[in-house]
């Protein structure tokens, strides 16, 4: 079982290092390829395009083929694109680059959550997903510092090999670490052992038992996609409501993002204790809740021109409702999934990407101030997520899908 958690934390760590360990050496880049920080700042999309372009055939292939091939190749992709990006002459090859780099973290990034649910009853996999994301709060923090220590010694490109390493680490913990945990891929070689070249009807049926159509799937894609899409304009309109409006420098603006990360990651590593005593229904509705004193807290500090302390609760409320609630929603999503998990994490993923980008930009295209932006996802979003949770309950696990696990955890 450790096995499968080390290499499923290290797949997902590729995706907010890439994102966030190059942006200190960003005004350096901009200068030697020649271009503004402002047109290099769109590598930020291009990248969430490339991993949203790959994350349905990375899911569906690990589905069929497993999850290991698809780790393996999604690592070197990643190795190759971060090599490419610190070799980069120009800004249109540095693009190329983080589209590539986000095809190999998309990769990664599916095939994670698809081995967590392979691998995990859904208590536990719960909690897991619930440090998984404190673990990834630390990130956006720890990759600056690491970059900036990076470039007192190094040039950019420097930076670049950083996140080669990493995908060369990952990939030496797919090849020889992890073990295939998908039990579709598992049936596909026992059958091959006994001479049938197709699925098994009982495969097939437990296929067909397991759509991406039902109310439940549909429910926590909406409810997660909106989580993401909150914590997302919260980052995207931070800069602009702490250091445009509440007046703090660039120090102050690091200083309370460390703040709220650090929020993060003691809400998240609570969580596991929390969902030991109550239901996750309770602990989703909590998140809801923490939302909706979030935009309440906002409104009010919005009428008196922004009030730091009562922003700053706020902000923190955020991150807290975030983290309490994203592990023990997505862990739902999955767990109607025995043999799909790899289709319905990359359907996650497309979904909490493609949601929170539109969201973005339909409010910048509409002139919606960064405040009300921050107060319309948190107060609709909330309502909606909370009327799903009370709408829409778990469904009882299908027996096939308990032997399934029963399986898989004495393999």
């Amino acid at each position: 079982m450790i096995r499968f958690l080390l290499c499923s934390f290290a797949l997902v760590l590729l995706y907010p290092t890439a994102i966030d360990l190059y942006l200190v050496g960003l005004p350096q880049i901009a200068s030697d390829l020649g271009a503004t920080e402002s047109q290099l700042h769109i590598a930020f999309s291009v990248y969430l395009a490339g991993m949203a372009t790959t994350m349905f055939f990375a899911g569906k292939l690990s589905d069929s083929i497993g999850r290991k091939p698809v780790a393996m190749t999604g690592a070197t992709i990643f190795i190759f694109a971060s090599l490419l990006g610190g070799q980069a002459d120009s800004s249109s090859t540095f693009l190329i680059a983080r589209f590539a780099q986000g095809i190999g973290a998309g990769s990664c990034y599916v095939v994670a959550f698809a081995i967590l649910r392979d691998t995990l009853d859904d208590q536990r996999r719960a909690k897991v997903l619930s440090m998984l994301n404190g673990i990834t709060c630390i990130v956006p923090v720890i990759a600056p510092v690491v970059g900036h220590l990076i470039m007192l010694k190094f040039p950019w490109p420097s930076l670049f090999t950083t996140m080669a390493v990493m995908g060369v680490v990952v990939c030496i913990l797919s090849t020889f670490v992890l073990k295939e945990s998908n039990a579709n891929r598992r049936s596909n070689e026992s059958a091959a052992e006994t001479g049938s070249s197709h699925p098994s009807e009982t495969t097939l049926a437990k296929r067909a038992a397991e759509p991406f159509l039902g109310r439940f799937f549909i429910s926590r894609v909406i409810i997660t996609s909106i989580g993401v899409t909150t914590i997302l304009t919260y980052v995207n309109v931070s800069p602009m409501l702490v250091m445009e409006v509440m007046g703090f420098d660039r120090g102050g603006y690091s200083t309370i993002m460390a703040l709220t990360a650090l929020v993060s990651m003691i809400t998240s590593f609570s969580a596991p204790f929390l969902l030991s005593i109550f239901r996750q229904r309770s602990l989703m509705l909590l998140s809801q809740g923490l939302f909706a004193t979030a935009a309440t807290v906002l409104v009010a500090s919005g009428v008196s021109t922004l009030d730091q302390i009562a922003n700053l609760i706020g902000f923190g409320l955020i991150c807290a409702g975030f983290s309490i609630g994203f592990g023990v929603t997505m862990s739902q999503a999955l767990s109607p999934f025995s043999l799909r998990a790899g289709m319905a994490s990359s359907i996650l993923g497309i979904a909490q990407v493609c949601a929170s980008a539109f969201y973005i930009w339909l409010m910048g295209l509409l002139g919606v101030s960064a405040l009300n932006m921050l107060i319309i996802i948190l107060a609709l979003g909330g309502v909606i997520s909370a009327a799903l949770i009370l709408l829409v309950a778990l469904p009882s696990m299908p027996t096939s899908c308990k032997a399934n696990e029963e399986i898989t955890s004495t393999s």
